[in-house]
């Protein structure tokens, strides 16, 4: 008789194959599960539910995402693209660096990679190819590569994920995330200005000193919402989640009143995109709530944390194994699910191996960013394909060297764990 487990892995599997849902697919295996172990499939909702529930910090993802669709439906990206031409516009690949500069402070407002590349993804790859500047490949690999910063830089979807999965502080997360956010930032402009110089790439004209002041008054408000964030959290004013809500209101109240750019009409369009990214997700949750349910109970995680203490892994060999799995992983799978299925079993290692949680998380996530641009998955290079209307083919030809020196920078945050822990310990971290 097949092994409950196995066939639940299989169907999940097979489900997937065939073009379903991954969370519904791990439901539907779940729920195959206890069905073959006789175990009464009530436990399937009962589980969700109470996960969901009892996952207050959840609360932060539906709030992001609306964020982030108010800003891509009002002018705050226009203003936003605008201060950043200003400010790198003027050198070598200029359109190239605005692309990383907009993606960095972009992502201290929405969280999310695919908000990023959808949103401000649109505006910038039509500002590069216009009047052929720059080929349509090229602006949409650079856009894909500079939106894995979205989730690195707080606020961030994907480190709420593994804060719920692995019970570690969304705070500490998000100030983990800003060095190694800065870190890509750098890399990726270096890859930009030394493409830039073999391909003569075009300089931008650079705006004139006295019209700094107008352009960056125009962008404050936008430019502002990070500190809000980030200040309210860390200055114990609010907890993540409500920073959130104050992330949504914020973003509509300078939409609608300052830059008059969000009508009653524009805003229930973002609360329809976000209600279908947030059913979305919840699916997926739910999914990986069920699927879980069923690891725990086979005592996956605890059978592989004790058979790698008995092959005396060491912390720096162990990260490296578990990345490379996250990385092969990432090609195939949706970043959530990665976070959401395969953490929950190696937490119980990262604690016996004595490796930081916190450490781990950031580098888990940066990796799960690397799956989006990353063939044959890579969902962030089918937006951008979508938006430019360039051949998937090019666009991965053209990514490849911002897909190489993004797994650099995930080599030194692996050897360096003290560049992601430097800031959640001065602000009392103990790990």
């Amino acid at each position: 008789m097949t092994d409950p487990l196995t066939l639940a892995l299989v169907l999940i599997i097979g489900l997937c194959l065939l073009g379903h849902s991954v969370g519904l697919s791990m439901i539907a295996g779940s729920f195959t599960y206890l069905l073959a172990k006789g175990y009464d499939p009530s436990i399937t909702p009962d589980t969700i539910l109470q996960g969901l529930y009892n996952g207050y910090t959840l609360l932060a993802i539906p709030l992001f995402i609306l964020a982030a669709n108010i800003m891509n439906t009002g002018s705050i990206t226009d203003r936003l693209l605008a201060f950043c031409l200003a400010l790198v516009g003027r050198f070598r690949g200029g359109l190239g660096h605005v692309n990383v500069i907009a993606s960095l402070v972009f992502s201290g407002m929405s969280g999310s990679a695919i908000a990023d590349a959808a949103g401000m993804g649109k505006i910038i790859i039509s500002m590069m190819t216009r009047e052929g500047r720059y080929s349509p490949a090229y602006a949409a690999a650079i856009t894909a590569a500079t939106a894995t910063i979205g989730p690195i830089i707080p606020p961030s979807i994907p480190m709420v994920l593994y804060a719920l999965v692995s019970d570690q502080s969304v705070g500490y997360l998000f100030l983990a995330g800003i060095a190694p956010g800065l870190l890509m930032a750098v890399l990726m402009g270096l890859t930009n200005y030394i493409i830039a110089r073999r391909r003569d790439f075009p300089v931008e004209a650079p705006v004139p000193l006295r019209d700094m002041p107008r352009i960056t008054f125009r962008a404050l408000p936008a430019l502002m919402l990070p500190v809000v964030l980030l200040g309210g959290i860390y200055g114990g004013v609010m907890t993540p989640t409500e920073a959130a809500a104050v992330a949504a209101a914020y973003a509509l109240l300078i939409s609608a009143t300052l830059y008059r750019s969000v009508g009653l009409r524009e805003f229930y369009g973002a609360l329809l995109a976000s209600a279908r990214s947030t059913a979305s997700v919840g699916i997926l949750l739910a999914g990986a709530l069920a699927l879980n349910y069923v690891i725990t109970r086979e005592n996956l995680p605890n059978a592989l944390a004790d058979f790698l203490l008995r092959s005396e892994l060491s912390g720096i060999e162990f990260l490296i194994a578990a990345n490379l799995l996250i990385f092969l992983l990432g090609m195939i799978l949706d970043g959530g699910a990665i976070l959401l299925i395969f953490i929950p079993i190696l937490m119980p290692s990262v604690n016996a191996i004595g490796i930081d949680p916190i450490h781990f998380g950031v580098i888990a996530v940066v990796n799960t960013m690397l799956g989006l641009i990353t063939p044959p998955y890579g969902l962030l290079l089918f937006i951008v394909a979508n938006i430019s209307g360039a051949r998937i083919g090019r666009i991965i030809l053209e990514v490849i060297p911002f897909i190489a020196v993004l797994i650099v920078a995930l080599a030194v945050l692996i050897a360096f764990p003290g560049l992601t822990l430097l800031l959640p310990r001065l602000f009392g971290y103990q790990g």
